[in-house]
């Protein structure tokens, strides 16, 4: 005997598939009923004055925000060029002290006695002293220059922008 069985083909699932394998549960937000007060003139009017002024101060510091930003980069302005100056002002000096200290050595070299080379070197420290001198005045005239010139925006400035806040 022959026995016949008949094969049911597999299933197929048509729902959609799972995105990451996990869902979130939907919830919904409670419905809160909120009640309807009048609320008196008084305070309705105290909180509309609130925010008014709320909005004028902000306003105010805004300003005065938009000014000290100015005021701080024209400071910043003036301190770099007076910055630059000051360097180029200490290559100066550094340039004429080493040519004064060349100088020197070649005097040195062509030196024909110790008392010469104890003339030389006296002169040349007296030199070197008086041009140090006043290229460390030229250069503290020239800091306090350039200090001034920073703060003095900084100062004026601030005075104003906070002047109209108060």
């Amino acid at each position: 005997m022959v026995e016949t069985t008949t094969v049911n083909p597999p299933k197929v699932k048509t729902s959609k598939p799972a995105s990451g394998g996990f869902e979130m549960p939907k919830f919904e937000m409670p419905k809160f009923e909120i009640p309807k007060v009048e609320m008196p003139a008084a305070f309705r009017e105290f909180a509309e004055r609130g925010v008014a002024q709320c909005k004028d101060t902000y306003e105010k510091m805004k300003a005065a925000a938009e000014e000290a930003t100015d005021v701080l980069e024209t400071t910043y302005s003036t301190a770099s060029k007076g910055t630059s100056e000051y360097g180029l002002k200490m290559i100066e000096a550094a340039r004429v002290n080493t040519n004064a200290a060349f100088d020197f050595f070649g005097e040195l070299i062509t030196a024909k006695s110790p008392s010469e080379v104890i003339e030389l070197s006296s002169a040349h420290a007296r030199k070197q002293f008086e041009a140090l001198t006043q290229q460390g005045k030229e250069l503290g005239a020239l800091a306090q220059k350039v200090a001034t010139e920073a703060a003095e925006p900084i100062k004026s400035g601030m005075n104003k922008a906070f002047s109209k806040v108060a």
